[in-house]
């Protein structure tokens, strides 16, 4: 397997630079790098929580759409190349009312100008 990155990603690196945004807010934070993907890890807690105890659909989204757009602005040589987001959907197949959402990002399609990504997640307990 040959690795997609442009510039490989570090995730402390990537954690430092959402200082101050929306990932710190719900505790988001990068936990793999492969060669071909990217992880990280969200809490279920009162921040990410829906009023029936749950995870919020929305804030799944934010895990998912925050994996793609880092996936993507690593792949690309961004002196030259800046990565939105430019559609995303989800499926909710469970709810999760406590433990780690543990999001992975791969890609389907790495294009010249546009990326397709896929996310996966599960749910682990938090220790």
């Amino acid at each position: 397997m040959t690795a997609i990155w442009h510039r490989r990603p570090v995730a402390e690196d990537i954690d430092t630079y959402h200082l101050g945004t929306a990932c710190q807010h719900l505790g988001i934070t990068f936990t793999e790098i492969g060669d071909d993907f990217l992880s990280a890890k969200m809490p279920t807690t009162e921040r990410t929580r829906q009023p029936y105890g749950t995870i919020h659909g929305g804030v799944s989204l934010v895990l998912a759409e925050t994996l793609g757009s880092v996936g993507a602005a690593h792949c690309v040589d961004e002196d030259k190349f800046r990565v939105f987001g430019q559609e995303i959907n989800g499926n909710h197949l469970r709810p999760n009312y406590d433990g780690w959402v543990i999001g992975t990002a791969r890609p389907f399609h790495l294009g010249r100008q546009s990326h397709v990504w896929g996310i996966e997640s599960a749910i682990r307990p938090i220790s």
